[in-house]
């Protein structure tokens, strides 16, 4: 995990691309399954349940019109290996299947990649709809052509249900969820955003 964060301060800083981060990422899930058999044995020799426990059940879709899974993928591999339950609905997921999904698994958190820019509208309709639907958990958006300012300015002031959070890049997205989910900590950290 320390190393994807180094990865992901790289690749904000231009010092390496891409390829590298998706590389970066695989090596991170190859590493994290060879390690799972031997973490499940260490639980069960300890004494400790061995059906294994998640954090919180996050739903992850790229919206409607979007392919965009790189960073989708990226972020799923790295909450996995923190313990959270991952649902990834693919590209291309309408607002109405989000929102079953999301009650269906009882999600904790809710997370809308994108890549091109005029889907950043499909991410506002998605938050309007959200609050139509009840859908009352943190919504992350992430992806190249989303920035902290369009989250604050044209998603947030729509999702009266809980905060909108703008997530820089993958290797962020764990002390975001963490923080978002601490319920001791959540409501100043919200005020902080």
């Amino acid at each position: 995990m320390d190393g994807m964060s180094i990865v992901g301060d790289y690749f904000g800083s231009g010092k390496i691309f891409l390829p590298q981060v998706i590389q970066s990422a695989r090596v991170m899930k190859r590493a994290v399954n060879y390690l799972v058999p031997f973490m499940e044995k260490e639980k069960e020799e300890s004494g400790e349940s061995s059906k294994i426990k998640h954090n919180g059940t996050i739903v992850l879709a790229t919206v409607k019109g979007d392919v965009h899974d790189i960073g989708k993928n990226i972020v799923g591999v790295v909450l996995g290996c923190k313990n959270y339950h991952v649902i990834d609905m693919g590209v291309t997921q309408s607002c109405q299947s989000i929102t079953e999904m999301c009650r269906k698994e009882n999600a904790c958190i809710v997370g809308l990649p994108g890549l091109i820019t005029p889907l950043l509208d499909e991410m506002v309709f998605n938050a309007k709809e959200f609050t139509k639907q009840g859908i009352n958990i943190p919504l992350l958006i992430g992806g190249a052509t989303t920035s902290k300012m369009h989250t604050a300015v044209k998603i947030e002031p729509y999702y009266k249900g809980n905060s909108a959070v703008h997530v820089l890049d993958a290797s962020r997205v764990v002390v975001v969820v963490n923080q978002l989910l601490d319920a001791a900590n959540n409501t100043e950290y919200k005020a902080d955003i």
